[in-house]
């Protein structure tokens, strides 16, 4: 992968020196698969409660000092970037409920990697500043219709309004705006035209998702609307030309002719991508995951607060990683039985 020699330059920070003095020494899994991206969930507390992603009765947040705290992070993150992160993503919950989450973004932004975040929406308008000062161009955000009844209806909140205006406002301020829409069958399928002519005028990047099932998100089969029919819908009406897809990337892209903006499916379910995944998640109570769908976890925090090297944990953890979708299920979806699958709920492992 490393292509050139690395050599640390006499004005490299420590930081940078760090980061070439490991980047030999690259996480690798038993497939061969070397992973550079680290997800880091901030909280699983939300402001929204997306049907999809949590259960609506009996929700149980994790107890504030069972989470990694702002120093805890930074130093667990360090550690990752020894061994060769280059892009981290800060998720949640909503990762900006955090009151310390600029904080916490301001800390990172010292390490030579991309970083961004995933978030609702909400407080976009909060933080913009510390965004462009942590040197973040790229934002995720989550939108799964473009009416505000049907948003109520599926967070819970009457907060279109301000989440579009905060979209808006990433826009003029020339973030790279990714918004992501969880397609499900019977309740958002027909607005899926709405969100690809919205890229007509504007350089919004939309990416549908096919419904995944996870802990208490009523999942079924039915529900899935797949990669291959998102694309018939658009072909119906739109002349579409495929993209070049990321090395590592989740999404295949396209672009309407014409359009400012793009459109992608990540299609999990139908037609899955695991055999070039390079990503690592850790929770918000610091377990490390080495796929979404994975059963085990690693104790990354609990090390890290008894003093010892976590970094035989973190390769441990990697090497371990099943060839796809966490060795749970494949992508004959049809016949899934969700409930055989154990994880958590999507919130506790962070989007």
């Amino acid at each position: 992968m490393i292509k050139y020699p690395i050599r640390n330059h006499p004005n490299d920070s420590p930081v940078e020196s760090l980061s070439k003095t490991y980047q030999l020494s690259m996480l690798k899994d038993k497939h061969g698969r070397v992973h550079d991206y680290l997800r880091i969930s901030l909280t699983d507390v939300c402001n929204f409660r997306c049907l999809y992603c949590m259960p609506e009765e009996n929700i149980k947040f994790m107890v504030p000092s069972k989470l990694m705290q702002a120093d805890e992070i930074d130093r667990i993150a360090q550690e990752f970037v020894k061994l060769g992160v280059r892009k981290i993503r800060l998720t949640g919950g909503e990762p900006l409920i955090r009151n310390d989450a600029e904080k916490i973004i301001t800390s990172l932004s010292k390490y030579p990697v991309n970083l961004t975040l995933t978030t609702n929406g909400t407080r976009i308008n909060e933080v913009i500043p510390t965004l462009v000062a942590a040197g973040v161009k790229s934002i995720n955000l989550s939108l799964d219709t473009l009416k505000a009844e049907k948003f109520f209806q599926i967070t819970r909140r009457n907060l279109f309004a301000k989440v579009w205006d905060n979209i808006q406002l990433l826009l003029e301020n020339g973030f790279h705006v990714k918004v992501n829409v969880v397609v499900m069958r019977g309740f958002n399928d027909y607005e899926i035209l709405d969100f690809v002519e919205w890229t007509k005028n504007q350089p919004v990047h939309v990416r549908f998702i096919e419904f995944m099932p996870f802990d208490g998100n009523q999942w079924n089969n039915e529900k899935v609307f797949t990669y291959k029919e998102i694309l018939e819908v658009v072909d119906a009406k739109y002349s579409t030309l495929r993209l070049k897809d990321e090395i590592n990337g989740t999404a295949k892209k396209y672009k309407v002719y014409g359009h400012e903006g793009t459109f992608a499916v990540i299609s999990t379910m139908s037609a899955p991508f695991c055999s070039n995944c390079n990503r690592m998640r850790l929770t918000a109570d610091g377990k490390m995951k080495n796929c979404l769908f994975s059963k085990s976890e690693i104790d990354i925090l609990g090390a890290l607060r008894k003093g010892e090297d976590i970094i035989p944990l973190i390769r441990q953890c990697v090497i371990e990683k099943e060839v796809a979708l966490g060795g749970q299920f494949n992508s004959d979806f049809e016949h899934l039985d969700a409930g055989k699958i154990k994880n958590r709920s999507m919130i506790n492992i962070g989007g």
